[in-house]
């Protein structure tokens, strides 16, 4: 995706930026305000700096690679944090990241009108996890996988750059509705489905797994760290297992509308 992006994007290196052996800092003359930094550590563990690298951002892209045990060719959207008490994958323990959720509708939205250039990839969120945690600024993670064939897939590659190109020259925007998203698996059909097929943005998702660490402090981060003001509150009603009357006994109080799919 780099390499597209600095072979046909027009981006080139700004040294006086930032520079080192692992880091490489590069602007396009054609596309305003966009930045694209290049690292050759792991985005999940060693980029918790960039507020400092970029203070005036207004969020950040990763363009990263997905595995999956699968292997299926999979084009993946997600934002980030952990939920539980440990933090495998880079990020703090029972941290999230600050979710954007008109950036991620309005990709996923760009991507899915042109599935039938990339009929073999299934086009899907993520629910939340892994890191960056702690930058001050929204992330979401933009992933090919989930082998090494697709991630040297040079075509799609440009089509999802060209996606999330277009979102950025278009504008930035809000949705009109915004829901936390509770249960269901990793990747979660129905709070896809209602991403694509309705008015709603999603802030952060928990499946089914995490919901054993989900609390009323989780609750209030995943509510409080969304870029825009959070309406309601989605629920897998088949999705939360054997934690179905904890989280419904938790968000039961709470001010906000509860969708039940």
């Amino acid at each position: 995706m780099a390499d597209y992006l600095i072979e046909n994007k027009g981006f080139s290196i700004k040294c006086e930026n930032y520079s080192n052996d692992n880091n490489n800092s590069y602007e396009s003359e054609a596309i305003e305000n966009v930045r694209l930094h290049v690292s050759n550590t792991s985005p999940l563990f060693y980029l918790e700096d960039l507020d400092e690298i970029y203070p005036n951002s207004t969020a950040f892209i990763f363009l990263s690679r997905h595995s999956s045990e699968s292997r299926t060719p999979t084009l993946t959207c997600h934002f980030t944090g952990n939920y539980s008490d440990h933090s495998y994958y880079g990020g703090n323990p029972r941290q999230l990241g600050i979710s954007y959720p008109y950036f991620q509708k309005q990709y996923m939205k760009e991507i899915s009108n042109v599935r039938t250039l990339i009929s073999d990839y299934d086009i899907v969120i993520e629910a939340t996890h892994h890191g960056p945690t702690s930058l001050r600024k929204p992330v979401t993670f933009i992933e090919i996988g989930s082998t090494e064939r697709q991630w040297v897939d040079r075509y799609v590659a440009s089509i999802v750059c060209d996606c999330i190109l277009s979102v950025m020259t278009n504008g930035t925007g809000r949705c009109k509705k915004v829901g936390i998203g509770l249960g269901g698996t990793h990747y979660p059909v129905k709070f896809n489905r209602l991403l694509l097929e309705s008015e709603f943005g999603l802030g952060a998702v928990a499946a089914k797994r995490d919901l054993m660490s989900i609390n009323e402090d989780m609750i209030n981060q995943m509510i409080s760290k969304s870029i825009e003001r959070v309406t309601h509150i989605v629920i897998d009603r088949k999705g939360l297992g054997k934690e179905k009357k904890r989280i419904m006994d938790l968000i039961k109080n709470k001010s906000f509308d509860i969708l039940e799919i």
